[in-house]
């Protein structure tokens, strides 16, 4: 009952994480990333930072980068892709923009490299003027935009002929178990809940049905593979326990007694009936690029 009853009042304060997919997030820009429980940069990076780090080289040599590039990273967050790029080639100018004011902050205190901008904006009214950059790319973002089409439009807008458009999402429904153990334990405990996987973007070849309809040419989508290596429970657990993005939502959302019960649910199921130590998960992201037509 303690677990149903904390359920509830999760649902009820922060519904629009565990209603359908369709239903994520308002459409209201300032509302988007609070909505999805992203607004903490350093919990973030605890959370998930240490592996988009991991994915993010991937997912340029996927996409393509050259000496002398413009580069968009729409959905910057705390700046991985766009730091991992400077290391990649020797770039222009990349011009970072996330929604979310401490992740912009973020990120500028992070950067000492002049080629670099980050500002705030909407994925779906980009501030800048056609044809401006080579290549664009987004990562671990598109399936939390509110008419993401919309968005990879704008990037292709912006993106001069020729030039690339790129991205990915962590393939939720099987390609991410350290986050569906948790979703799938706390089901089990209240077949209530709604797991929110199948996001928008999500789904096998949907990227690139995207990216076709638009109008890009050369559209291919592939899946990239990292593992996360976590050192221990604690390791892996308390990050969690801040309360950043849906997953971590769901477990601060809890009453304390419902939280004991999920920790140690999870606990058993990390351990699996070895000593408490490292432990590694396969962990697979959708990618998607495509060419706008000359």
């Amino acid at each position: 009952m303690l677990w149903q009853i904390a359920i509830t009042r999760l649902v009820r304060s922060q519904g629009q994480e565990l209603r359908q997919p369709g239903d994520l997030m308002s459409d209201k820009p300032s509302n988007t990333a609070a909505a999805a429980g992203f607004q903490n940069a350093e919990a973030y990076e605890q959370m998930m930072g240490r592996w988009s780090r991991r994915l993010a080289p991937l997912l340029i040599r996927f996409g393509g980068l050259s000496d002398g590039d413009k580069v968009l990273d729409v959905g910057s967050g705390t700046g991985n892709l766009t730091f991992t790029a400077l290391k990649l080639a020797n770039v222009a100018a990349i011009a970072g923009i996330d929604l979310t004011p401490g992740f912009v902050e973020f990120a500028t205190s992070r950067n000492t490299d002049p080629r670099i901008n980050f500002q705030q904006g909407d994925a779906r009214a980009l501030p800048f003027e056609d044809n401006y950059f080579d290549r664009a790319f987004s990562m671990l973002v598109m399936q939390f935009i509110p008419d993401a089409p919309r968005a990879v439009a704008e990037m292709k807008r912006v993106v001069r002929p020729g030039g690339t458009i790129t991205a990915a999402v962590w393939d939720d429904f099987s390609g991410l178990p350290s986050s569906r153990m948790i979703w799938d334990i706390a089901a089990t405990l209240d077949p209530a809940l709604k797991r929110p996987f199948l996001r928008p973007m999500s789904k096998p070849n949907e990227m690139a049905a995207v990216w076709t309809n638009l109008g890009l040419v050369d559209v291919e989508q592939t899946s990239l593979l990292i593992r996360m290596e976590f050192g221990s429970f604690d390791d892996y657990w308390l990050p969690f326990t801040k309360g950043e993005a849906p997953v971590g939502q769901l477990v601060v959302g809890l009453s304390e007694p419902a939280r004991s019960t999920l920790t140690e649910h999870v606990r058993r199921a990390y351990l699996s009936g070895q000593p408490d130590g490292p432990r590694s998960f396969a962990s697979t992201a959708w990618a998607c690029k495509g060419r706008v037509p000359d």
